[in-house]
């Protein structure tokens, strides 16, 4: 099971007290799944499609319970993707009308509402009910291990807005993008993933993405750590090299016996350990010298090579 179909099965589990919310949800589900189809006689028929069950049994419960519609279910299997599609069907019956109206997906005059209605997600827990119902019904979340992102789906631009709108009432930041001929609500970075989870009600998918993100900070951290020692113990072998090759060249054009005593102890010890540090060459040196002694006469040391 994908990540996503993890998200959906635990959201469709999640349950209201209010008595708003359930219509906010379902009303997020037509609009994203759903099909009106006019007959002949220009009576109604919707039809809601879905590729997971538990968001088919919640879309069959809604309609049952809120507004008493019979419905009919058709279970297809796909061949392609070797997955189950479900296709409910509403058939034309006479409280189908009020109830799409009821839902805002039609106007009082029965002609089809463009974007969320206002007054459907004006409460803050019916715009979190809405959000979830159009993630149950077109929504993607990558799997927390890869990168971070999130989409919802919308056939019509106005939705797709009006859906940024609602996340942005809650502090997320979402962007919209065309993608043959629908429109994808997006979210980047594992921050506003996390809210999103939290206010629609996956809280089980939460926990498991945080504990991802942890892991993936203390990955970076210890990356970061790593590359950082890497390159100063590259910076300090180069050093090194350049500071040997100095006292060579002093060597050769005026002898180290010439040089003051105490830079002529620094250069043997340098010339006879290499691979030391600044550090270690101080506690060598008789008597021990400070890491800023040593580098004093290694700079001393490089300025009369002319380095």
């Amino acid at each position: 099971m994908s990540f996503t179909a993890e998200v959906k099965d635990e959201l469709s589990r999640v349950e209201t007290r209010r008595r708003c919310c359930p219509r906010a949800e379902l009303s997020a589900l037509v609009r994203v799944e759903g099909t009106l189809h006019y007959t002949p006689n220009e009576r109604l028929r919707l039809e809601v499609a879905t590729e997971t069950a538990p968001v088919a049994r919640k879309v069959i419960k809604l309609l049952h319970s809120g507004y008493d519609l019979s419905t009919e279910l058709t279970v297809r299997r796909s061949v392609l993707h070797k997955s189950n599609n479900y296709l409910i069907t509403v058939p034309s019956q006479p409280r189908l009308s009020d109830a799409l109206v009821d839902l805002g997906i039609l106007d009082s005059d029965h002609s089809p509402v463009h974007g969320i209605p206002a007054w459907l997600v004006k409460r803050d827990c019916c715009a979190v009910a809405y959000l979830r119902g159009a993630f149950l019904g077109g929504g993607f979340v990558a799997d927390p291990h890869g990168d971070f992102h999130f989409e919802l789906t919308a056939d019509d631009e106005q939705v797709a807005e009006d859906l940024t709108v609602l996340m942005g009432r809650f502090g997320m930041s979402a962007k919209v993008t065309q993608r043959r001929g629908t429109y994808a609500v997006y979210l980047k970075g594992a921050e506003p993933i996390v809210t999103f989870l939290a206010l629609a009600g996956a809280h089980q998918a939460l926990l498991r993405t945080e504990d991802v993100r942890i892991i993936k900070g203390m990955r970076n951290d210890v990356n970061r750590l790593v590359n950082a020692e890497t390159a100063n113990v590259q910076k300090s072998a180069d050093a090194a090299v350049e500071q040997i090759e100095a006292i060579r060249h002093l060597a050769e054009t005026r002898g180290l016996e010439s040089l003051p005593p105490a830079l002529r102890e620094l250069a043997e010890l340098r010339l006879e350990n290499p691979d030391a540090s600044l550090r270690e060459l101080g506690e060598l040196a008789d008597p021990p010298l400070s890491k800023s002694a040593v580098y004093h006469r290694i700079r001393r040391l490089e300025e009369m090579a002319g380095r």
